[in-house]
């Protein structure tokens, strides 16, 4: 077992790959009551197109099978999963991301008996094709209140507007259409590939014995058959730099309307740290130009024309990324054209050296005080180690980033062709 120390953060975290190829990573919390663990695959809703394990061809399944997956491995044939949390005092979640499948628990006590419930309920699936037929009623029917839903659909029509091909453009469920195809066995054979111990990663942390802990990952993993295996073949369409449209506008059921102005990243071939510091900059930049602090910020919320729904966001992940600021507004196509105007003058900007600063140590400031949630941890650690970079490298990024870096990246960053805006308006009588 290996161990690397954080000086600055008071940190000591501990690494093991298990002979399987499992990534186990432990960050023993002192005083902390709350424990919390997560078990994770590099598989999520753009993974549709891959080698399966033990194939050397290409495949491509349907829309929505990683979250299908997700939902159906709570289902057991002889056990309920959640009342076995609950008999140790814990609470169990799951999500499907974009990038990643994650089944996770919280619990003040019990955590040995909890983190082998995690472990052994994940690597035991058990599909039928009657319960997949059940599943897939159910998950039509939420993929259809999503659909109903405001924020939701503006989320993926801005998207939909900045990328043609990839997948991150559709639905983490899929569609209704998308799901009908899966069968148990496309379930199993999805499931074979991407949830092997060599695609996974379990993170625990919170006021535990690290060898102890270990040994019981080790000990489990030792009577199950698996051996090591190679990174899974996976390929993503090819994009073209610029956005698909340029706007679009849809009409719904809402009393406001809402904007969104996005920006497609044309150069997400970038990991590890060039990857984080890239997501980093853009945060800074979107704080200086459209944070709550910011002059554009306060001259709109003068005009009336955002509230306090207006925010921004940064995705920067290893096939695609891409940024969306907007909110709800009484003055759509005010607001819109203001947006993007304000996006095209950042690559010429001088950006100011003060608020720069002040900003950065805000960072650094939010970051340390969030190092005191097992949950904001947990949850963060796994998508920076998939992209090859510790969640703790923030701070070294945050003081190492400069202001030319911001400049640099704004010129690349910011260019019309790349932006889309999108406008969701009420329905006309």
């Amino acid at each position: 077992m290996e161990f690397k120390e954080f000086p600055q953060l008071q940190e000591k975290l501990y690494y093991e790959q298990l002979e399987n190829g499992l990534e186990v990573y432990m960050l023993p919390k002192r005083g902390f009551n709350k424990s919390f663990a997560t078990f994770t695959t590099k598989y999520g809703s753009i993974d549709n197109h891959f080698v399966p394990i033990g194939q050397s061809e290409m495949k491509l399944v349907p829309d929505g099978i990683a979250h299908f997956l997700e939902h159906k491995l709570f289902e057991k044939e002889d056990y309920d999963v959640f009342e076995k949390f609950s008999a140790h005092s814990a609470s169990s979640n799951a999500f499907t991301s974009f990038t990643r499948t994650c089944y996770l628990f919280s619990c003040t006590s019990d955590l040995k008996e909890n983190l082998t419930t995690l472990i052994d309920f994940v690597q035991s699936p058990y599909f039928t094709e009657q319960t997949v037929e059940k599943e897939k009623g159910i998950i039509a029917q939420e993929i259809k209140m999503y659909d109903d839903n405001p924020d939701f659909r503006a989320y993926y029509e801005i998207i939909g507007n900045l990328f043609k091909e990839h997948p991150v453009k559709i639905d983490i469920a899929g569609t209704v259409e998308s799901i009908q195809p899966i069968t148990a066995e496309l379930l199993y054979e999805c499931y074979n590939t991407f949830y092997h111990p060599s695609n996974m990663l379990l993170f625990v942390i919170g006021d535990f014995d690290v060898e102890e802990m270990m040994a019981l990952v080790r000990e489990n993993q030792a009577k199950k058959d698996y051996k090591k295996e190679e990174p899974i073949p996976r390929e993503y369409p090819k994009e073209e730099p610029q956005a698909v449209r340029p706007e679009s506008t849809l009409e719904m059921e809402v009393g406001t309307a809402k904007v969104f102005v996005g920006v497609k990243d044309a150069s997400a071939d970038q990991d590890g740290k060039d990857l984080l510091k890239k997501e980093v900059a853009l945060d800074i930049i979107f704080d200086l130009i459209f944070g709550s602090s910011s002059t554009y910020y306060e001259e709109m919320l003068d005009k009336g024309y955002i509230n306090d729904t207006f925010s921004y966001e940064t995705n920067c992940e290893l096939s695609f990324g891409f940024s969306i600021v907007g909110g709800d507004t009484r003055y759509p196509d005010e607001l819109a054209h203001s947006i993007k105007e304000k996006l095209l003058t950042i690559p010429t900007m001088t950006f100011d050296e003060t608020e720069f600063t002040r900003i950065k140590n805000k960072k650094v400031g939010r970051f340390l005080s969030a190092l005191n949630s097992v949950e904001f941890i947990a949850n963060q650690f796994t998508q920076y180690a998939f992209n090859g970079v510790q969640l703790f490298s923030i701070l070294d990024i945050l003081d190492e980033l400069r202001i030319e870096d911001l400049q640099q990246l704004a010129k690349d960053y910011f260019v019309e062709d790349r932006m889309s805006i999108f406008k969701l308006l009420p329905k006309q009588a």
